[in-house]
């Protein structure tokens, strides 16, 4: 079978080098040189690229591929925007690692076909969210930049995501919707579930009860909130 693994950190160089060993042909790629060199004779082939770059991932022979894995690790904002590249290039099978179970919910909404957690979940929680209010969760990808979860501002209810103007006005992308909304069970009981509604459309309409989940840089999002959900 055929492959390519984003990320040679400890878990995808692992992995790549035993797919290798068992006679499958192997594609690792990393944005770093030195890893690319130090897996070089370990895997069937490596190469150094940024996986972000839509132009650059095109070229690689995706629709030969079985299996594509985003193992990145370490910059949880290229894992994400990895997975949503190879998502759109429709590849036969997206396996895609998660961090914490808030990249996990975006996983899900992205629509990989399969999650993998290589590390113990209770091994490290993020042990801060962000002192910022009316989010409801939330996770840092760096110094700089942050995934959160936060209420849509009343002033937003009854907009679509395009007239809010979250990238034109304050540089943030709205990554997917969480709705609460409410259904019956078989006996007629009604339970209130949440959905996650898959890539945010420009147009989706804004809900009382809805969750955004928003990236962008950590002073974007401050100026953001403290403006818009007081």
């Amino acid at each position: 079978m055929k492959y390519i693994i984003f990320g040679l950190g400890n878990f995808g160089a692992s992995l790549a080098q035993k797919l290798t060993e068992l006679g499958n042909e192997v594609i690792g790629i990393d944005n770093s040189m030195a890893k690319v060199d130090a897996y070089k004779e370990k895997i069937s082939h490596t190469i150094c690229m940024d996986a972000t770059d839509e132009f650059t991932v095109s070229g690689l022979p995706l629709k030969e591929t079985d299996i594509v894995l985003v193992a990145i690790g370490e910059d949880q904002g290229a894992n994400i925007m990895t997975t949503a590249l190879l998502k759109n290039f429709q590849v036969k099978r997206l396996i895609s690692r998660a961090i914490n179970p808030l990249h996990e919910k975006i996983l899900q909404a992205i629509g990989v076909d399969e999650i993998v957690h290589p590390e113990e979940e209770t091994a490290e929680r993020w042990a801060k969210k962000l002192c910022l209010s009316n989010v409801v969760d939330s996770f840092e990808l760096n110094a700089d930049f942050s995934i959160i979860e936060a209420k849509v501002p009343a002033d937003y209810v009854g907009k679509t995501v395009r007239g809010v103007g979250f990238r034109k006005d304050f540089n943030l992308l709205v990554l997917t919707i969480i709705k609460k909304v409410e259904v019956k069970s078989v006996i007629g009981k009604s339970k209130t579930e949440t959905q996650i509604q898959g890539v945010a459309s420009a147009d989706t309409i804004l809900e009382p009860n809805d969750i955004l989940v928003l990236y962008g840089s950590n002073k974007d999002l401050q100026i953001f909130l403290k403006q818009k959900l007081r």
